[in-house]
């Protein structure tokens, strides 16, 4: 098994040198980057950092769509020994400003729909801004940031007169504790706060994915990147873990609408599939279980013989959709419905569901496909130790306890949320859960969505409203409280209700038997009172998780 050098940075180093020749990275459709064309660019981007002032620890931000540009923006950071701070491209203005500014940033790559919307007098530490498609300067507010850039092919064939070569590669080399990036949460229960990355937390979970996915995933091999490399799931199981072990990313440049999903799937045939679950759902939802719940096939499901054969051939047409070659899904960034995994479990679906936090760099958790216990996420990632904060962890769900080299150095700038979070070395996920006695993980909610009942009783949204998306028409919901009633917040599939002409009194009805139905089957302190249909979807944060936290005073 391969085994990283101790710099992180050595490894992306010793990564370019050996696949010099090999594609590194590809926007889907478009151009491709060998790691030669990487290291170049990378090299050019040093120069202009140095010439501009830039010191090691300086802060760099990036805010843009998955590119190839973007990540050779972001090799290009740390590797010259500045700190990275992604910033998620679905923010508002007033966040890029607030968080370019809060984490001191000294120079932004920003995408040109970016820099249409953003105001560089409301960024005033910065030098200027760079674009991410062709790093031209968008703004300058000292001169010298300009005339490097129009000087860059100059200075950089001063410095390497012969060509570039691979022998010309030396990066930062960096220090286990040493701050690798700031990577701001999406906040699904509060405002985002910077978290920092050493540079042994990136590690880690790279060496993680060789340890757990280098047997399936060589170099040579394709990856479809899919998720936000803004976040944390998708730059490290989408890039960074490929990018040091040969594996060539294709990113996904535009919006990933089912056809275009299906066509690139076909297309790049990737090993591994790192998705939220909201991909393979609708997928699900839309292809699969309705064959599964027509009369006729549900009773040939039940016939041993015929019924595997049945399951086989739905099982190959999802892999087929998805492309045909890959090893196994990986989900994870939010929970999966209970009818959907039980379903893709019972045809033999290859999934597994992993379990992360942008504090851990992501990894908690995770199993292999052909070891993975249905309804958890695996169990602890190397070099980690979870525990639960309970009486008895394998019976009654207490907070997930995290320790080990993934877990972040505190929170920037905010010493008070450090201490909540990280106690006697213990990063407290705000997760609710217990582990069995095979040391799998089970997550039932959060600590902050959790509810009281009316005696005591703790009440876990996330499981009632599991049920709840399983019933007709419902798209996607929120349980919240109001005293000690419980509501459910609905947005219908409408799409499906107007191919069934469906009046908003039929919803209305509708949804008003899925609460009879559902209260049939929770407990007493569980029932919900009334329901109230959402006229548009719910706010996520760009990893597709509701923001619950906007919903809790919603009128009844």
């Amino acid at each position: 098994m391969k085994t990283l050098p101790v710099s992180f940075n050595e490894a992306i180093e010793q990564a370019v040198k050996k696949y010099w020749n090999h594609n590194a990275l590809s926007d889907y459709g478009e151009v491709t980057f060998q790691y030669k064309d990487t290291a170049r660019i990378i090299a050019k981007l040093h120069i202009l950092f140095e010439e501009t002032g830039i010191k090691k620890g300086d802060k760099i931000a990036l805010c843009g769509s998955n590119s190839s540009r973007w990540g050779i923006a972001f090799v290009a950071t740390i590797t010259y020994g500045a700190v990275a701070v992604p910033i998620l491209p679905d923010f508002h203005p007033e966040q890029i400003h607030q968080i370019t500014n809060h984490s001191e940033a000294r120079l932004l790559f920003a995408a040109d729909k970016i820099w249409k919307k953003i105001n560089p007098e409301e960024m005033p530490n910065l030098i200027g801004i760079l674009g991410t498609e062709d790093y031209q300067v968008l703004f300058a507010r000292e001169a010298a940031l300009q005339e490097c850039r129009d000087n860059l092919n100059k200075l950089y064939g001063e410095k390497y007169p012969d060509s570039f070569r691979p022998e010309h590669i030396s990066y930062h080399k960096d220090e286990r504790e040493e701050l690798c990036m700031i990577n701001y949460t999406s906040g699904t229960t509060s405002n985002s706060k910077g978290v920092m990355l050493p540079y042994r937390a990136i590690h880690s979970n790279v060496q993680f994915g060789i340890e757990k996915l280098g047997h399936e995933l060589k170099a040579g091999e394709n990856m479809l990147s899919m998720l936000p490399m803004a976040h944390m799931y998708g730059l490290a199981f989408e890039f960074l873990y490929e990018f040091v072990s040969g594996v060539h990313v294709h990113f996904l440049t535009r919006m990933p609408t089912p056809a275009v999903l299906l066509k690139a799937f076909a297309d790049v045939k990737p090993k591994i599939i790192v998705c939220v679950p909201l991909i393979l759902e609708k997928i699900v939802r839309k292809a699969i279980l309705p064959k599964v719940k027509d009369p006729k096939i549900s009773v040939l499901l039940k016939m041993p013989i015929v019924g595997n054969k049945i399951k086989q051939k739905i099982c190959k047409g999802l892999q087929d959709a998805l492309g045909g070659n890959f090893y196994q899904a990986i989900v994870g960034g939010a929970a999966i419905n209970a009818e959907i995994e039980a379903l893709l479990k019972d045809i033999g679906f290859n999934y597994c569901v992993g379990y992360g936090a942008t504090e851990c760099a992501p990894i908690l958790a995770y199993e292999d496909w052909t070891k993975f216990k249905l309804g958890s996420c695996g169990k602890a990632a190397p070099r980690m130790t979870l525990k639960i904060d309970s009486p008895d962890p394998q019976n009654i769900p207490g907070e997930i306890l995290a320790k080990g080299d993934n877990v972040m150095l505190g929170y920037y700038k905010n010493e008070e949320a450090t201490e909540e979070t990280l106690i006697d070395g213990w990063y407290h996920t705000g997760d609710l859960g217990i582990i069995d006695a095979e040391g799998n993980v089970f997550i039932k909610g959060r600590s902050k969505n959790m509810l009281l009942g009316a005696n005591g009783q703790n009440i876990y949204p996330e499981e009632i409203e599991d049920k709840l998306n399983s019933l007709p028409m419902v798209q996607e919901c929120v349980v919240i409280q109001k005293g000690d009633k419980l509501y459910a917040l609905i947005y219908p599939d409408m799409d499906q209700a107007k191919n069934q002409n469906l009046s908003a009194e039929d919803l209305k009805a509708l949804m008003e038997q899925n609460r009879k139905d559902l209260n049939t089957q929770i407990p007493a302190y569980e029932q919900i009172c009334g329901v109230k249909i959402m006229e548009q979807e719910f706010e996520k944060t760009p990893k597709r998780s509701i923001k619950r936290f906007l919903y809790k005073d919603e009128e009844i």
